[in-house]
Parts: structure tokens; C-alpha cells; sequence
């Protein structure tokens, strides 16, 4: 198992496990701290509910209840989110199957076609997740610096971070496996030459023949003493 497989897959099943932890968080844009001078208040908002919480330890989340009145932007990162978080799932099947170390997925030409496959669906997986965190950080920001805009204004929550650093984990390992296949190529392979099946009948007569060689030497050198004597 080559060390760039290994590389690929801690960094692809690390970028689902971020990304799934950043779709599932509440912390995707939070107020400030300071809101109150009496008490500190501040409140997170993520893709699925609303959450308040204070210094004196009360916290309360309630969920979105229906779809038709959450923005449209908040819909768009919920089904780009979904769907990163589901080709992540799949390219890390995929990954599994396409590794040097499993006994599936045929051969080795086999598993370097699944291993790239892994490696383009862990791309795409990051794409969507870099798509739905820019577009929810471009709309905090734009509401941020909107001088006109007098709702209440967000920070960047964390969740934003860690989708971010799941999506470039994500394309970084799909990257590394879709490269794997020149590694496979370049592999050298030993070759054997095939001498064809060596029977005992065929090593005997060799034998026989060289014996009967050594015994036909030997009459003629006594001959030829005895001729001197």
C-alpha cells in the first residue's frame, strides 16, 4: 500500500468528518458577545435552528418549522451541504475499495480506476462545501458593512472555518488519489520467462550420455599404455 493512498484517505475521511460536524453545527454566524453591559447575550444561527445563550448559563435553540420562510440563501447552503456531506460519504466507500490493502475490488487496474473515481467525488464534494460557505459568508459580510442595513448584524461562526477546512481536505486527498494512478503505472512489474516442464527421463539420459562418454575414454588411454609397455 503506497504511503499516497494513505495520505489521500486520512485526508478525505478527515474532510467528511469536518464537513459533517460543519453541517450539523449552530455556529455558522454568531453575534457579538458584548451586546448588553449588564448581561452578555449572543445568539447563533446555523443552517437548521436558532440559538440564544447567555452569560448566566440559559441556552435555547428552536428549529426552522418550516422551509418556505427560511431564505433562499439559507436553502441553497442547506442542499449544497447535503450534498457534500453525501459525496463524501460515497468517496470514502469508494476510497475503501480503491486501496492497495483491500482484498476487493479486482485488480490492481481495477482498483486504480475506483481509486480515481474516489478522488473526483471527493473533489466534488469539496467544491459544494467551499460553494455553500462562501455564499453564507458573502452574505454576512455584505450585511455586515451595509451601512443601510438596521437588522441585527452577524460575526463569522466557526462552522464556516470548519467547512472550509473539510472542503480543502477534501480536494487535497481527491487530488492525491486521482495522481495515485500514475503511481500504479509507473509500477514496475517482474517478468519470468517460461523455460517449459524438465522431465527426470530427459536429465537421466544426459547423464547416461556422459558416463558412456567417460567410460569410452578410458579404454583407449589404457590401450595406449600398454602399446608403450
Amino acid at each position: 500500500m503506497s504511503r499516497a493512498q494513505i495520505s489521500a484517505l486520512v485526508c478525505g475521511v478527515g474532510g467528511f468528518g469536518a464537513l459533517v460536524a460543519a453541517t450539523t453545527s449552530n455556529e455558522w454566524k454568531v453575534t457579538t458577545r458584548a451586546s448588553s453591559v449588564i448581561t452578555a447575550t449572543w445568539v447563533y444561527q446555523g443552517l437548521w435552528m436558532n440559538c440564544a445563550g447567555n452569560a448566566l448559563g440559559s441556552f435555547h435553540c428552536r428549529p426552522h418549522f418550516t422551509i418556505f420562510k427560511v431564505e433562499g440563501y439559507i436553502q441553497a447552503c442547506r442542499g449544497l451541504m447535503i450534498a457534500a456531506v453525501s459525496l463524501g460519504f460515497f468517496g470514502s466507500i469508494f476510497a475503501l475499495f480503491g486501496m492497495k490493502c483491500t482484498k476487493v475490488g479486482g485488480s490492481d487496474q481495477a482498483k486504480a480506476k475506483i481509486a480515481c473515481l474516489a478522488g473526483i467525488v471527493f473533489i466534488l464534494s469539496g467544491l459544494c462545501s467551499m460553494t455553500g460557505c462562501s455564499l453564507y459568508a458573502n452574505k454576512i459580510t455584505t450585511e455586515f458593512f451595509d451601512p443601510l442595513y438596521m437588522e441585527q448584524k452577524y460575526e463569522l461562526g466557526a462552522a464556516l472555518f470548519i467547512g472550509w477546512a473539510g472542503a480543502s481536505l477534501c480536494i487535497i486527498g481527491g487530488v492525491i488519489f486521482c495522481f495515485s494512478i500514475s503511481d500504479n503505472n509507473k509500477t514496475p512489474r517482474m517478468g519470468y520467462t517460461y523455460n517449459g516442464p524438465t522431465s527426470v527421463m530427459s536429465s537421466r539420459t544426459k547423464y547416461q550420455g556422459g558416463e558412456g562418454d567417460f567410460k569410452t575414454a578410458g579404454p583407449s588411454k589404457q590401450f595406449d599404455k600398454n602399446a608403450y609397455v
